[in-house]
Formats: structure tokens, C-alpha cells, sequence
């Protein structure tokens, strides 16, 4: 298992801070920095995965837990997904495609589970086009993440299942995708990026 590069900061300074800490006799610090060096090397991990293969297929684009399954007044179907400190935080594009456009918009830091933080916090978009329509991943910043991180540009080219960006600790991750499919999750649901099956194409 391998970490995101954004990890290694937070766990390298945790360690150093642990070093200095045994170093001049605060053992007990010491190993509370230690931990929390440990904590950062586990929030941040990027685990082997297969990705799920098939024709058609939607793909969750996080790990989390589904907090709403619904469609806008615009025809989207919206899934969003809320990720605790202790999910996996990395995103992967939910299909293959052609990036259109990656934009920030500046906000707050609501809860992520706040049914307004979809709309006022901070977050990136990123925009993915291919024949079957558009599909936006929104990754959306909490109380404690204050930070989103796309991995991608508009032009680049993605597989299904391919990173695109992590959001730094506990955060909300949606889904937007044309209308007329076929869901495969419900509200509850536990998702895991890249394998669980969001939805089906309509030509399923």
C-alpha cells in the first residue's frame, strides 16, 4: 500500500516532532507525535485496488458513505457521498473521458454532512465529457478538510477508474451525471472508489 504525496508533509513533521520530542527526555510526547505520524500514514494511503471492468459502467469515484441518491431540477442524477477521517481520500474518474474543465470556487467550511455545504464550502469541479454525456466530480471541503487537490487538467484524457485528486481529511465527495440511469446505490450504502458500481448506462 502506497500514500498520497500530500501525506508524506503531515507524516514526516509528525516523525521529526516525535524524534526531537523522545531526543530531549518528553517520551510520552514523543510517542503521541509518533501516533499521530502513524495516523497521517494511514489517512493518507492509497491501497492496491482492481477496477471493476464492464460496459457501461458508472463508478464511484470515492470511498464514503452515500448521504443522498436524487435528481436536480436540471435532469442530473446527484449522488453525493460523505467521507470520514477514516476513508480512503483519494478520487478516481467515474468513467472514462476527456477533461473539460477543473474549476475552484472559494467558500466555507460547513460540516461535511451540512445540506448546504454542497453548495457554500470550498470545492473543485472537475468536468468529464465523453459520448454518453457529462459527469462532474465535486470535491467538496468540511469542517476539517481545508483543502481539495485536483490531480488533473482540462485535455487530459482518463480511464475509468484513473486518480483525479484528494481532499484532505474528513469532506464530502457528488456525483453528476445525466439522467436516465440506472442507480446501484441507495443512501447508506458504503462505496469504495473505482469498484463499487454507482450506476449503469442507459444502454444496460
Amino acid at each position: 500500500m502506497s500514500i498520497v504525496k500530500e501525506g508524506y508533509p503531515f507524516i514526516i513533521i509528525a516523525f521529526l516532532i516525535a524524534v526531537i520530542l523522545v531526543f530531549v527526555g518528553f517520551i510520552k510526547i514523543g510517542i503521541v507525535a509518533a501516533a499521530v505520524g502513524l495516523f497521517f500514514a494511514f489517512f493518507f494511503r492509497d491501497p492496491a485496488i482492481i477496477i471493476t471492468n464492464g460496459d457501461g459502467l458508472i463508478l464511484s469515484p470515492c470511498n464514503g458513505t452515500v448521504m443522498e441518491v436524487r435528481e436536480n431540477d436540471n435532469g442530473q442524477s446527484v449522488i453525493r457521498v460523505f467521507l470520514s477521517v477514516f476513508d480512503v481520500h483519494l478520487q478516481r474518474s467515474p468513467v472514462s473521458g476527456t477533461v473539460k474543465n477543473v474549476e475552484y470556487k472559494p467558500g466555507k467550511f460547513l460540516k461535511a454532512n451540512d445540506e448546504r455545504a454542497h453548495i457554500e464550502n470550498e470545492q473543485i469541479a472537475i468536468t468529464i465529457e465523453n459520448e454518453n454525456g457529462t459527469y462532474v466530480v465535486k470535491q467538496i471541503a468540511g469542517i476539517l478538510a481545508r483543502r481539495c487537490v485536483a490531480w488533473v487538467k482540462s485535455g487530459d484524457v482518463l480511464n475509468i477508474g484513473d486518480k483525479i485528486g484528494v481532499i484532505k481529511f474528513g469532506s464530502q465527495v457528488d456525483l453528476h451525471m445525466p439522467s436516465g440511469y440506472k442507480i446501484n446505490v441507495k443512501k447508506g450504502d458504503k462505496v469504495v472508489s473505482g469498484v463499487t458500481v454507482f450506476a449503469f448506462t442507459k444502454t444496460n
